[in-house]
């Protein structure tokens, strides 16, 4: 029993219930290719605040605040939690932005572009050679003193912010008042029962914190000191998605008529490109960030509210993608976050 809970053998566990679970919430009722995607969740989310006014991407996405509340409980009960922050919050603020943009220009996250692919929506691949490409680029400042700053202790009532706001999102899913906005139609309108989501969030987020997940982090650690650790999760995910779309007959393979995506793979693969980057210099995928956050972190808590504030810049301004094609100013949104990513890898230097 000890064995099988070795941290090897407890990522690729992770992996594979994530890539279940995302498959399953599929058949439960979320989009297609999208039962876990934490830029669109978040995309959604923002949009039921009255961030942005895209009708048709609107609702309270439960597996948010379960990705945050889970890993709450795990880092309290393994002794983990730890109030922190103080390391540039808000570069990490206007990077977790950009990794939002990138994400909306490609339409998926680096998870989603794993469930995509397992699908059978061959662009996964564009994405996923993107997130590698950029993770590259990072690790290009890395090795040349890259660092946003050292983290300090905090009062652990401040790294109880995140998982309490989470906790109140929650609450404003159960009990939606008017402001509340739901799309009628679209990716917003298709969700899984409430608890369901609340359930799998609870779980993906309980299993990520223990296993320490990260679907940029894997490529990072393989490019970098070819520690393999982060990607065997990633292939377990996609490996269990696979069986699952095949079993569930959810498997449909080409570029072009995917669910929730297009087909541009210059763009997809730069708006990856940039999620990668991004993600590399801020020490993680947006679902690492949602867990450092559950775990004390305020610096990561401060990249959600980044990725919060990219889906409504997204959204407001003509960046976001959709099955048509890129939005009309994303590929600009693209290169200028590439610019301002690369800026900061050469001026955040250690001296």
């Amino acid at each position: 029993m000890r064995q099988f809970f070795m941290p090897k053998t407890l990522i690729i566990l992770a992996g594979l219930v994530m890539g279940v679970l995302a498959v399953l919430l599929v058949k439960w009722g979320n989009p297609p290719n999208m039962g876990v995607c934490v830029a669109c969740f978040i995309r959604d989310i923002a949009g039921a605040l009255g961030l942005h006014s895209a009708g048709v991407v609107q609702y309270i996405r439960p597996e948010i605040p379960g990705f945050v509340l889970g890993s709450f409980i795990a880092a309290y009960a393994f002794g983990e939690f730890r109030a922190r922050g103080g390391s540039s919050p808000l570069v990490r603020f206007l990077l977790g932005a950009l990794v939002m943009v990138g994400a909306l220009v490609f339409l998926g996250c680096p998870i989603r572009a794993t469930l995509r692919l397992a699908g059978g929506d061959l662009n996964g691949i564009t994405g996923l050679v993107g997130v590698a490409v950029g993770a590259l680029a990072g690790i290009f400042f890395l090795k040349r003193g890259y660092n946003l700053g050292r983290v300090t202790k905090i009062p652990a009532a401040v790294g109880w912010i995140a998982a309490l706001a989470m906790l109140g999102l929650l609450l404003l899913a159960i009990f939606p008042p008017g402001f509340i906005s739901f799309s009628d139609t679209g990716p917003g309108s298709q969700h899984a029962a409430l608890g369901i989501s609340v359930g799998v969030g609870l779980v993906v987020g309980f299993l990520a914190q223990r296993s320490r997940l990260c679907f940029v982090g894997a490529w990072r650690d393989i490019f970098l000191v070819r520690d393999s650790y982060l990607m065997s999760g990633v292939v377990a995910c996609f490996l269990g998605a696979l069986v699952f779309n095949l079993i569930l007959g959810q498997f449909h393979l080409g570029f072009a008529g995917q669910p929730v995506a297009h087909s541009n793979h210059l763009w997809n693969f730069l708006g990856m490109v940039l999620v990668g980057l991004a993600a590399t210099q801020l020490g993680g995928c947006p679902l690492r960030q949602l867990v450092l956050s559950g775990e004390g972190d305020t610096d990561a808590a401060m990249t959600v509210l980044g990725l919060f504030a990219g889906a409504a810049f997204a959204h407001n301004f003509l960046l976001a993608s959709s099955p048509m094609g890129t939005g009309t100013f994303g590929p600009v949104a693209v290169v200028v976050g590439l610019a301002f990513c690369l800026a900061i890898g050469f001026l955040m230097r250690a001296k």
